[in-house]
């Protein structure tokens, strides 16, 4: 992978930097929030109109994140071997075809499918995306163009959450192929202008990014609870988002347009929770806020069990807060104590337990409320995994940076 400081300090900027970050925020709208979370906002009419069991589409929303799993391990390999730009054009491309399919899917099998080809986009999107954002402005604007990008998400959830509400409210539980069409011909547009407009200068990679990079993560301070903490997060934030909307209209009664507005207030504060909280790291550090974000996210999941409006409301915003801030602050936390050579493969690692905890997290929450009738269980699983996740945080090291530091002396 290329060096964006020596690549930023040895070519001039550009006038069109800004937009080259705004396309990848959008075109992070497309590979995320369209590509792999409008299905939690869509799951109850998907699962009404096409007569399947909770426990199905659970595992279709399974399939989604499997295959972004299977994308990221993809990555780890072609960034030794092809260019970044590449990379995130294919992913690009392949979230928007997977956008296709899901719009003309008749079966679950075919939505499966479709979903299968937006979740390997999304990881072969996005995983390059903040290095391409970052190298296109000045160096001291760095953090911002990362920021925007998970802003762009929340963006997008904003968007599919209102449109989902208002085409259900009007035409049924079938609106959702059409939700998933306007996702498409908007994703379209997006990647017109990423293929014409983003540039990327990177020199040709010399190879020998493999896969794996356990080793790496095990030299890393804090590495076990730190994974699992990790791996605590993708399991219980799908039971949330991945149910929230069935969760509400099923077991609260709530309207269709009702519960995509708790969506929309949730995707709104997703704009705003990782910046807000990783500035707040550098002054209390990391560890105090991973271990904050961590204990609010029982109180504000069971403040949304109650049902009431204007609680479930305030219980969104504040899962949202904390939805877009606890990865940010997972990458600071191995920035901040690993080298720069270790970094990448240490990640890598951390990202595969996450993966693979987010992938059978949609399925085991389907069965659960299967097998209970509702989805109140689900949600409380997602609270005491989330207290799981606070007892390791709690015992990673109280000082970090250290190893950082030394590295950035030499």
């Amino acid at each position: 992978m290329t060096d964006p400081q020596r690549l930023a300090d040895t070519k001039p900027f550009r006038v069109n930097g800004w937009i080259v970050v705004l396309l990848i925020c959008v075109s992070a709208s497309v590979g995320h929030a369209f590509g792999r979370f409008s299905y939690g906002v869509l799951l109850p009419a998907v699962r009404d109109d096409l007569g399947i069991s909770n426990t199905l589409a659970g595992f279709i929303g399974g399939a989604n994140v499997g295959a972004y799993l299977i994308g990221t391990l993809c990555v780890s390999w072609l960034a030794g071997r092809y260019r970044l730009l590449g990379i995130m054009r294919v992913g690009m491309v392949l979230a928007v075809l997977g956008l296709c399919g899901a719009s003309f899917s008749t079966s679950a099998e075919m939505l499966g499918l479709s979903l299968c080809i937006t979740g390997v986009g999304g990881a072969l999107l996005w995983i390059p995306a903040p290095v391409i954002a970052a190298d296109a402005i000045p160096a001291n604007k760095r953090p911002l163009a990362v920021g925007l990008m998970g802003s762009g998400i929340g963006f997008g959830i904003l968007f599919v959450s209102t449109v989902s509400g208002r085409l259900r409210d009007s035409m049924g539980d079938a609106a959702w192929a059409q939700a998933y069409q306007v996702q498409f011909y908007i994703g379209v547009a997006v990647m017109v202008f990423v293929l014409l407009l983003v540039r990327h200068q990177q020199a040709k990679p010399a190879g020998g990014g493999g896969l794996g990079g356990f080793s790496a993560l095990q030299r890393m301070r804090g590495w076990f609870p730190l994974t699992l903490a990790y791996g605590c997060f993708g399991f219980m934030y799908l039971l949330f988002l991945g149910f929230l909307t069935t969760r509400l209209e099923d077991d609260s009664g709530w309207t269709s347009v009702d519960a995509s507005m708790a969506f929309s207030i949730m995707g709104v504060a997703m704009i705003f929770g990782g910046p807000l909280l990783t500035t707040l790291a550098q002054r209390f550090g990391v560890r105090f806020m991973l271990s904050l974000a961590f204990g609010l996210w029982p109180v504000f999941t069971v403040i949304v069990l109650s049902g009431i409006a204007l609680p479930v409301w305030f219980g969104c915003m504040g899962i949202g807060f904390l939805f877009s801030s606890l990865p940010s602050l997972i990458t600071l936390y191995v920035v901040e104590n690993t080298t720069a050579e270790d970094y990448g493969a240490s990640f890598a690692a951390a990202t595969l337990v996450f993966g693979v905890a987010q992938t059978i997290s949609p399925p085991i929450g389907g069965w659960i409320a299967d097998m209970s009738g509702s989805f109140t269980l689900v949600f409380l699983l997602s609270a005491v995994t989330s207290l799981v996740g606070l007892a390791a945080v709690l015992r990673l090291p109280r000082t970090t940076g250290l190893l950082k530091a030394e590295q950035d002396s030499k």
